[in-house]
């Protein structure tokens, strides 16, 4: 809505992707517990190690945030820079920081939280809305984890959730800032354009061929093919590995007759009722009260009375008493137990007994019986035969994980052994880059970025051995070795001679546009006549911009205490633009008053921001952080 959170909205999201914990990802929590050597550790906080493969996993995710913003225009080696690095490195010491405080304040996590936040997975849960534990169990299984770790780690994430989210909470906006920035935003300003467009000059642009040379030497990289590599690739996942999965010959079978309530839909009971409430606590005499009135009720119904009309006059429940007390149909599970026991005991067209619940006491009229339904065997074969070898896949991968990334290691001249042992094929791609390369498939395992870097290293490229067993994510070892190597050349200077001059002649117009602009704008300030100038539009801060961005900020930066102002400003490639502001429009009572709502939930939402990232930064200097920065430095590029 207003323009410094604009601008700076997707810098603040990234700065809270470092600096906050991430949210929690199913089956994607770190064991914060997985401390290694002091060798490997890249920092430590409160004595708590942060590892080298720590701080792996930390860069791989922030590749991939960015990946999933920029898609192919994404430059792995942006985080390749000390900055990026250390950057990523004091998100690892904030969220570590947070964990300890967390640890220290004893902050815990109740059984009920825990288990709403299990139940809002996505995916766990059955056609018929129930969880599916099951799934839950086969899914904790495929990750290697039990139950018991997995709820321990996710009960450690609450918990260290809850201090950001607790400072976030406490944020403030005082009325008079949000006064001032609703005025400042909501100012129009009415004004006129002139441009001064960098491709009226490009026909007084004559670069000579050392001017041409000159560019071409000092930007080599822009005419550069680059490096890329011919490469072999084996992939290790559970999908590679449910071909090999036989199953026994009553595997399947047993299967389905232990889990046969999966594949059937449970007996349903229609039913009509009478309630007569009793609050809950309620004294003897209050409950004797209500259950001699079920009682009375229930004797006119034995009596002939019609049910429905007994019900519309005398049951106290909303939502049933106007139909009548029908409550259509429902299976066992979804009623409270001595309503359920009493509903699925009677027969169709029986009275119930006065039966007490919790919500006090009821008369029951069965109406309607729908029987369970099972499906047959053969209907669902092959739904189980799926499941039981995604099931023996995704073990029989956690089983050969270790083993294939020793052979890969140890048998590095080649990626035969590993293939010929798991029974893998081994997969070709050519034109592979440091940045994946155009050609490849969106999901390939090879525009994974760390295995891109491990690909890319001074030793790989060097010796043609095998990486390293790169864990690509979904349960995914990736094994991958350089078989052909093309480094990067720079094309020659005739066959991009006409590049290089469209360069120059951009650079050399965009200088005299400029020029002009500027030399317009200081006879305008002088008191020139103003000419050329287009019909007056009205600019402001909050509305969609109706002059380039950068002249929406110097325009609104520009003094307006004598009008008309004029103000001048480069509009990138287009060259300049000259600005007369001829009025100043300030917002009224009314609009600051309509405005002041949506501007204070933005501001609040700035300010809860700033406050975690304050607070974290306390925790951080108040941790006995201690820092290696030599150990988080990237491998070296090849220079063959």
């Amino acid at each position: 809505m207003f323009d410094s959170i604009r601008k700076h909205q997707r810098l603040l999201q990234f700065l809270l992707l470092l600096l906050i914990f991430p949210a929690f990802a199913f089956f994607g929590v770190s064991g914060y517990q997985r401390f290694l050597s002091d060798d490997d550790s890249v920092a430590s906080v409160a004595g708590s190690k942060i590892t080298r493969q720590e701080f792996d996993q930390g860069l791989r995710r922030q590749m991939d945030q960015m990946r999933q913003v920029l898609g192919a225009q994404l430059d792995p080696k942006m985080f390749d820079t000390p900055a990026a690095r250390n950057e990523i490195l004091e998100g690892l010491i904030a969220q570590r920081a947070l964990l300890v405080e967390a640890m220290n304040r004893n902050l815990a996590v109740s059984d009920a939280q825990l288990r709403a936040t299990i139940l809002s997975i996505p995916g766990l849960s059955k056609t018929d809305g129930g969880f599916d534990m099951d799934r839950y169990k086969s899914l904790l299984s495929a990750q290697g984890m039990s139950e018991a770790m997995f709820e321990s780690q996710l009960r450690r994430d609450l918990a260290l959730q809850a201090l950001p989210d607790a400072v976030s909470q406490s944020a403030i906006v005082p009325r008079a800032v949000i006064e001032r920035v609703i005025a400042a935003q909501e100012q129009v300003r009415e004004v006129r354009e002139l441009k001064f467009l960098a491709a009226d000059y490009a026909a007084q642009v004559k670069p000579t061929d050392e001017q041409l040379k000159k560019h071409y030497d000092e930007n080599a990289a822009a005419f550069e093919t680059p490096e890329s590599a011919k490469v072999e690739y084996l992939v290790l996942d559970a999908a590679s590995l449910a071909g090999q999965v036989a199953l026994g010959a009553d595997d399947v079978k047993t299967y389905y007759e232990q889990n046969k309530a999966r594949y059937g839909a449970p007996e349903e009971r229609r039913a009509s009722h009478i309630l007569i409430k009793v609050e809950p606590g309620a004294k003897d005499a209050d409950k004797q009260a209500a259950r001699a009135k079920a009682e009375e009720l229930l004797k006119q119904a034995r009596g002939g009375a019609d049910f429905a009309a007994l019900a519309k006059a005398n049951s106290q429940d909303p939502g049933s008493a106007t139909q009548g007390g029908d409550l259509g149909f429902f299976a066992r599970d979804t009623m409270v137990k001595p309503f359920a026991d009493a509903a699925f005991a009677l027969k169709e067209g029986e009275l119930s007994g006065v039966v007490e619940s919790e919500f006090g006491m009821h008369v029951i009229k069965l109406t309607g019986i729908k029987p369970g339904s099972t499906k047959t065997f053969d209907q669902v074969k092959p739904e189980i035969e799926a499941e039981l070898k995604q099931q023996q896949a995704a073990k029989k991968f956690a089983e050969s994980a270790e083993s294939f990334t020793n052979t890969v290691y140890e048998q590095s001249d080649s990626l035969k052994p590993a293939a010929e042992r798991f029974k893998l094929a081994i997969q070709t791609a050519d034109g592979v880059t440091r940045a994946g390369g155009e050609k490849l498939p969106p999901k390939s395992p090879l525009a994974n970025p760390k295995l891109l870097a491990a690909l890319f290293s001074a030793d790989s490229i060097k010796t043609r051995r095998n990486t390293e067993a790169v864990d690509v994510g979904s349960n995914t070892l990736v094994s991958a070795r350089i078989v052909d190597y093309k480094p990067a050349q720079r094309k020659p200077f005739d066959s991009v001679r006409d590049e290089v001059r469209a360069r120059v002649v951009e650079a050399e117009s965009r200088k005299l546009a400029r020029a002009a602009g500027e030399a317009k704008l200081k006879e305008l300030q002088g008191g020139a006549a103003a000419s050329g100038f287009s019909d007056p539009r009205q600019a402001s801060r909050a509305a969609a911009p109706v002059i380039p961005g950068p002249s929406t900020e110097a325009v609104f930066r520009a003094e307006t205490t004598k009008l008309p102002a004029y103000v001048g400003v480069e509009i990138g490639p287009q060259g300049y633009g000259v600005y007369q502001i001829t009025k100043v429009v300030e917002p009224t009572p009314e609009q600051l008053k309509q405005k002041a709502q949506s501007y204070e939930f933005q501001l609040a939402q700035v300010v809860a921001q700033q406050s975690v990232s304050d607070f974290i930064e306390s925790l951080k200097n108040r941790s006995k952080v201690k820092r290696h920065p030599d150990r988080i430095e990237a491998k070296a590029d090849a220079k063959p």
